[in-house]
């Protein structure tokens, strides 16, 4: 694959996550819904990885650390949203995790947390189209 059509094969599978983390949403899966928001975030700071460092996207799934990597200027509260995020992966996956993140994730929660994913993204997608 070229680089730009790495960049579209990321941008596109973000996309996709994106669609799904809203219909999740409003189906009442919330846990999956940010277990979802996560990979559309990493797919984006992938896809800034391939247009900005390299061709071969890191194989890691820690925002905070993947954006470290691509070298993005971050604000402090842009760190904190990265490795907030995170846990999302980790409390949706992992069976020891699971139990308390279901019953955190209220519509209130869930809610609030796709609006900082929203701003994640919105910033990605910013420094991806400069």
């Amino acid at each position: 694959m070229t680089k730009d059509e790495l960049i579209t094969y990321w941008l596109d599978s973000a996309e996709a996550n994106h669609a799904s983390m809203l219909n999740m949403f409003s189906s009442g899966e919330y846990v999956w819904s940010l277990f979802v928001g996560h990979l559309c975030i990493e797919k984006l700071l992938k896809a800034y990885y391939v247009k900005e460092i390299d061709s071969t996207a890191p194989r890691i799934h820690d925002l905070y650390k993947l954006a470290i990597r691509c070298d993005l200027e971050m604000s402090e509260e842009q760190m904190d949203s990265l490795q907030y995020v995170t846990l999302f992966n980790i409390e949706a996956r992992y069976e020891e995790y699971k139990r308390e993140f279901y019953k955190k994730c209220t519509r209130a929660f869930t809610e609030s947390n796709i609006k900082t994913i929203e701003g994640v993204r919105a910033w990605l997608l910013e420094k991806i189209n400069n």
